[in-house]
């Protein structure tokens, strides 16, 4: 998420996404480091906020490998 400035609404942002997802039945992929509600940034992503979307998406990622595995 990204906004202007500081408490621009992002968590706010990230909850009504994180409800959505919920709402249709899809997996929520968390993290206890970083902030509470994934990667933001104000304005264009800064150098803090791109290894945390490149870590999230490899976390996405490994979880997609494990739960094609089990469906199979």
């Amino acid at each position: 998420s990204s906004s202007a400035n500081i408490g621009g609404g992002n968590e706010t942002t990230i909850m009504s996404i994180l409800q959505m997802m919920l709402i249709h039945g899809m997996v929520v992929q968390g993290s206890s480091k970083g902030d509470h509600y994934g990667p933001v940034s104000i304005h264009s992503p800064s150098e803090r906020v791109i290894p945390q979307c490149e870590a999230l998406g490899r976390r996405v990622a490994r979880l997609v490998k494990k739960l094609s595995k089990k469906e199979r």
